[in-house]
């Protein structure tokens, strides 16, 4: 089977069209993705959703390195993955004792190939995950989602996305949650 669509991590969010992934409840299948190797094939997968997941997973470095290494191996060139997770520095991240691991863009560029080798062409010392871990993931789009804190203090419409940006490196609560998408690169 291949072009597979994965919803890990469903919790009670069961999304038509795709095969439904959770330890607890009802899922379509009941599988621990902390529990290695995961039970699809290699290549078969076009398509993973991480849907408020990944930043329960991995609290152990080698597992989140894992999860990733299983991701890469189940999809096939080109697939998407895309990745919803509250904002480090929200409450929704912190005042939940099950979120284990910070989840961010910098961090999940950290698994490009293309990234890596561009910082040590300019003599970066970000980790070169995707080289060591031989996996490739492309950072494709990045959204943020302002808090009702960041509409209180600006209540204008539209969202000047840089100053957002800016406000949060120095306040908590003006990001809800990061969207991020990847592209498994083989």
């Amino acid at each position: 089977m291949e072009n597979l669509k994965l919803n890990l991590g469903c919790g009670e969010r069961k999304i038509p069209g795709y095969i439904n992934v959770d330890k607890f409840g009802n899922p379509d299948i009941k599988h621990n993705l902390e529990s290695f190797p995961w039970p699809w094939e290699t290549d078969s997968v076009s398509q993973i959703l991480l849907i408020h997941v990944l930043e329960h997973l991995g609290k152990d470095v080698e597992t989140y390195f894992r999860i990733f290494q299983e991701m890469y191996r189940i999809c096939n060139h080109g697939a998407k993955i895309r990745i919803i997770v509250p904002h480090f520095r929200h409450n929704f991240f912190y005042d939940d004792p099950t979120h284990v691991r910070v989840v961010t863009p910098l961090g999940l560029e950290l698994f490009s190939k293309k990234a890596n080798k561009e910082w040590a062409r300019l003599g970066q010392s970000n980790s070169p995950l995707g080289l060591y871990l031989d996996i490739d993931f492309e950072l494709k789009e990045t959204a943020i989602r302002p808090s009702s804190d960041w509409f209180r203090l600006h209540p204008e419409k539209n969202v000047d996305i840089k100053l957002l940006q800016q406000e949060a490196n120095i306040y908590n609560n003006l990001i809800e949650q990061y969207d991020m998408l990847l592209e498994v690169i083989k």
